[in-house]
């Protein structure tokens, strides 16, 4: 049976190359069909390539390394299915002749020193191109020349110095700077960013929602939500319905530019901003006109972790009308968020405060929340901005307002 490549699949027409992240898998290993193999890191997402057959993999390409879509990056033989102990066999030597095989590997480290000390000089040369400080440096260069000064059987020795003193090098107090390449997604992050505030006239509005409605709806039906829908009644399916009522009060957020042509949607599908390790991400909530708030908490649920866990498809990224941000779980007390072009706004959530207001002449303490509204000023005027914000902040004080429609 011939070897199986394996292959950098497609990831979508706009996506040509990638970085290959993560190896899952070392060079020589036996793997299983559909055993994850690698990740790969695009622009737009990271994403996870299983074994499509069980055999011996042999990497042809490192972590780390630009691949292009299609290159063959491994090759699986299928005939090796089993792991085979040879490690284990060549490590136990014979109790008759311990003595007589000694000398022979001795002999054997004397006649083979280039290899070595080969291996020994390739460390000091890659650790000279991490070395930023000129006194570490120049202990690298004592030891090149310790090497090239001692006889071959002393090499293995001066190896494990460099080893040590790489790790020392390695350990962050000594650091003042760290320098690494921004991953291809981090880069189209900030393409994105820098290209939405060049491009678009964005100005954004700000209001306050009272949240003691909802927090009293979350405290009193919690525990029937949980035991009828496996999982917590959260803020965000009322954020992401009253963005519906309100996108559909005023459609002209609802639109975005296409060259000199306005396009108006006439569907919600609603993007949701995920932090991930790798960066932001803003996984699409299809037709919530038609979801119920169970079904909104599941369907965000599930993109949040596919999102974390780099299993997110491009699909689950595309076609977005309106996103939804919410700094408020790290905290955040106010901010400007910034457009997802093509879409024309997006509503910031903020951190829960008590705050002292004003409520029928009286001064009261309420859990109120910061909300903001960043939007394209070339297709949404600030009247149609604000009266935005207040149908989204009407629905959230009053949550019957989304069952009526009013």
């Amino acid at each position: 049976m011939p070897n199986l490549e394996v292959k950098i699949p497609p990831m979508g027409e706009s996506i040509t190359s990638g970085i290959l992240a993560k190896w899952h898998v070392q060079d020589g290993d036996v793997v299983k069909k559909d055993q994850p193999l690698f990740e790969l890191e695009t622009d737009k997402i990271t994403s996870e390539s299983a074994a499509e057959a069980a055999g011996k993999i042999t990497l042809k390409a490192a972590a780390g390394d630009e691949v292009k879509i299609g290159q063959v990056v491994a090759m699986i033989d299928p005939e090796v299915r089993d792991q085979k102990p040879e490690a284990s066999s060549a490590a136990v030597a014979e109790p008759a002749e311990p003595q007589a095989k000694a000398p022979a590997a001795a002999e054997s480290q004397i006649k083979t020193p280039a290899p070595a000390a080969k291996a020994a000089g390739s460390q000091i040369s890659d650790l000279k191109s991490q070395v930023k400080t000129p006194a570490t440096a120049s202990q690298i260069s004592n030891l090149k020349s310790q090497i090239k000064a001692a006889p071959p059987s002393a090499a293995p020795a001066e190896k494990s110095q460099i080893l040590n003193l790489k790790s020392e090098i390695n350990q962050p107090a000594g650091e003042r700077q760290t320098r690494r390449k921004l991953s291809p997604l981090r880069q189209r992050i900030a393409e994105r960013l820098v290209a939405a505030q060049h491009e678009a006239a964005m100005l954004t509005t700000f209001n306050e929602v009272d949240m003691s409605a909802i927090m009293a709806i979350r405290a009193k039906y919690q525990d029937d939500f949980v035991k009828k829908n496996g999982l917590k009644l959260g803020f965000m399916s009322f954020f992401v319905k009253a963005v519906v009522h309100a996108l559909k009060e005023v459609p002209a957020v609802n639109a975005q530019l296409d060259g000199d042509t306005l396009v108006e949607n006439h569907y919600y599908d609603i993007g949701v901003a995920v932090s991930t390790e790798r960066g932001l991400m803003v996984p699409v909530i299809r037709d919530c006109a038609s979801l119920g708030m169970a079904a909104i908490e599941k369907a965000i649920a599930e993109v949040a972790a596919k999102a974390r866990e780099g299993k997110i498809a491009l699909t689950d990224l595309e076609g977005g009308v309106f996103t939804i941000t919410n700094g408020g779980i790290f905290g955040s007390l106010l901010s400007t968020p910034i457009i997802n072009p093509p879409q024309s706004a997006i509503l910031g959530m903020h951190t829960i405060q008590e705050r002292p207001v004003a409520i029928n002449g009286q001064v009261v303490i309420r859990p109120m929340m910061y909300v903001a509204l960043s939007y394209d000023h070339r297709i949404v005027d600030g009247r149609e901005a604000v009266t935005f914000l207040v149908k989204a902040k009407q629905s959230l004080e009053d949550p019957a307002r989304l069952l009526l429609s009013v």
